[in-house]
């Protein structure tokens, strides 16, 4: 994914109301109820303004239709974040074989892949509500669903220098795999780290 410091849609309607129950729904302390959930035809809107304010300054801003098309793909593994009722940020994640990761601003096709990497486009938290812990919180949701699902590895591409926030959290670069020119900006580096085991299936 394009995961920078912005910590990174189903067609239209691919998501019904009754799939959109929340999966994970809290309380974090001065913020409310945080509630994760699927993505809804009328959240794009919210979401492609988001994508914007986090990637248009780099010059990696994708467009509503790339977006909704990786969601598009893989519905399941693609989520918004609610604090109350406000949209406050998002993560989009599908099937994608292992150091291969979607072109920018090109449309994904309509099937995923079958491959047990799931690999991290995108997940992004609105500017005034980082540094709250709501990336990570999205990340656990993504490990689980990974989990869940029978991945065995998540990949994405760091950009904006943001490397070494994603080594801090168990992702292991592999150098050379973006090369210049991908059209992922300079220093893009393509990472990833094994899905943990659940708990109960440790012996």
């Amino acid at each position: 994914m394009r995961t920078g410091t912005a910590a990174p849609k189903p067609r239209p309607g691919a998501a019904s109301r009754a799939e959109t129950a929340a999966y994970g729904s809290e309380a974090v302390r001065g913020l409310g109820t945080v509630r994760v959930r699927h993505i809804l035809h009328s959240d794009w809107d919210s979401v492609a303004a988001l994508e914007r304010d986090a990637y248009a300054g780099l010059g990696l801003s994708e467009g509503p239709a790339a977006l909704q098309s990786r969601a598009s793909a893989s519905p399941g593994t693609c989520f918004l974040l609610d604090v109350g009722s406000r949209t406050a940020g998002y993560l989009l994640a599908l099937p994608y074989p292992a150091f291969r990761y979607p072109a920018l601003e090109q449309a994904q096709g309509a099937t995923a892949f079958r491959t047990r990497n799931l690999h991290l486009h995108d997940i992004v938290v609105t500017r005034t509500l980082r540094r709250r812990g709501l990336a990570q919180q999205l990340l656990r949701h993504l490990t689980r669903t990974a989990q869940a699902g029978g991945h065995e590895r998540i990949s994405l591409v760091a950009v904006g220098g943001s490397e070494r926030f994603w080594s801090a959290r168990g992702f292991v670069p592999h150098p050379g795999v973006v090369p210049p020119g991908s059209g992922y900006g300079t220093g893009a580096v393509y990472m990833s780290r094994p899905v943990p085991v659940p708990q109960h299936e440790v012996s």
